[in-house]
């Protein structure tokens, strides 16, 4: 008895070691499996991440770039991969883009696919090609959002920057003690001009599903909610139509005339004024234009609004906009060859402040008031807050950069 169980036992272990042993090497033979796999899996994410940048450069360099690439050799050391890239053109009409980049190597496949956007103006909370003559950035002025300027800055004290600010020919301070604040960055150097007619497809835009409005000296819109009033005098008959049936796509083009600008602003609209005659192209402000679910409490709104004139925008003097009372304007503010100013701005009395929720975008930085000393003397005070929006939607047909945005990268 004792020898049969002596030679159990003896097989028992023999059996628990064969067991353990081929475990160990199943579990050796798995983890080599896996590192190749990883390796492998890991080289061609690396040249589908490599062809997705290169395409991305491409498209930055020559936004018309579709081109891709096909069956390219990738090569680093003695590794050899194949790369193809195409761009699709996901919405004609946005001109939406995006980038897959597929990357092979020994059999093994990972894909990076890169959504691209035009990128428009209406990123900018502030944006100037000229800073005017004697105009300066003093210690109590604030801007939230990107900034850029095309002229120098002029620096009197400690102002302070939030987002971040680019320029094309640096910085003039008006002495040693003037130091800016650019607490989300600062580059000098940064060539971006205002396009010679960012308007030129607004018109076609209006023409296909939106608002083509000609013929007219004066355009009076009153938004009100989900309705529009239009009148072409001030003294005029109003008509009201449903906002979304006068302008489905959002975008009301005024054709060598002045438009007359209020109300409350229910959806996504683009108002522009355009024209090539002495007087014209200009939008006037003549009371509040806000958006109907306030963005500055609730920035899931979806009412959107941008202001383009071919000339100026001009807060009136009227009396809805002066006896010390504020102005509210919920937009992105584009002046292609003026300014974004108020009317009389050195001889209106005291009016209040601008409240901005939005952007402006101007050739030449406008006057909206004087001072003196830190006092008001005539005009508005500026109260500017960047709406953040904009940093990934625009309003309807709002002119271009140029140049495009990435919204989403996905490996």
């Amino acid at each position: 008895m004792v020898g049969k169980a002596t030679l159990f036992v003896v097989a028992g272990f023999s059996l628990i070691f064969l067991i353990v042993e081929y475990n160990m090497g199943s579990v050796s033979t798995r983890a080599v499996k896996n590192f190749t796999e990883y390796y492998l899996e890991n080289y061609s994410r690396e040249i589908a991440t490599s062809g997705a940048n290169m395409a991305a450069n491409k498209i930055f360099l020559d936004p018309t770039w579709t081109a891709g690439f096909s069956n390219m050799d990738f090569k680093e050391g003695k590794n050899e991969g194949k790369l193809n890239v195409r761009v699709d053109i996901i919405d004609t009409d946005k001109n939406y883009r995006r980038i897959i980049s597929v990357g092979e190597y020994q059999g093994v496949k990972d894909t990076v696919e890169v959504t691209l956007i035009p990128s428009t103006f209406s990123k900018f909370a502030y944006y100037s090609e000229s800073e005017g003559s004697n105009i300066w950035w003093m210690s109590k002025d604030t801007v939230d959002g990107p900034f850029h300027t095309q002229d120098k800055m002029k620096i009197d004290g400690k102002p302070t920057f939030y987002g971040k600010v680019s320029n094309k020919l640096g910085l003039q301070k008006k002495d040693n003690n003037s130091n800016a604040n650019f607490l989300g960055g600062y580059q000098t150097g940064v060539d971006l001009p205002m396009p010679a007619n960012g308007l030129s497809q607004m018109e076609s835009i209006a023409n296909s599903g939106g608002k083509v409005i000609s013929g007219k000296d004066t355009v009076y819109l009153t938004f009100v909610s989900d309705n529009i009033k239009v009148k072409y005098a001030f003294n005029g008959t109003e008509t009201t139509y449903l906002a979304k049936t006068f302008a489905p796509n959002g975008v009301i083009f005024v054709k060598d005339a002045n438009v007359r600008l209020k109300g409350i602003v229910k959806g996504e609209y683009t108002v522009a004024s355009s024209s090539t005659l002495s007087g014209k192209g200009n939008i006037y402000l003549d009371d509040n234009i806000v958006c109907n679910t306030n963005p500055r409490t609730n920035q899931s709104s979806t009412d959107v609004l941008g202001i383009i004139a071919k000339n100026d925008v001009i807060i009136t003097d009227n009396t809805a906009n002066t006896q010390n009372k504020d102005i509210n304007i919920d937009a992105s503010i584009y002046c292609e060859k003026g300014s974004f100013k108020a009317e009389k701005h050195d001889t209106r009395p005291v009016c209040g402040s601008i409240n901005l929720f939005g952007g402006v975008i101007q050739k030449t930085r406008g006057a909206v008031g004087t001072l003196k000393g830190s006092a008001l003397k005539s005009g508005f005070f500026k109260d500017y807050e960047y709406d953040e929006r904009f940093l990934v939607i625009t309003p309807p047909a709002f002119p271009r950069t140029g140049s495009f945005e990435i919204v989403s990268w996905y490996e």
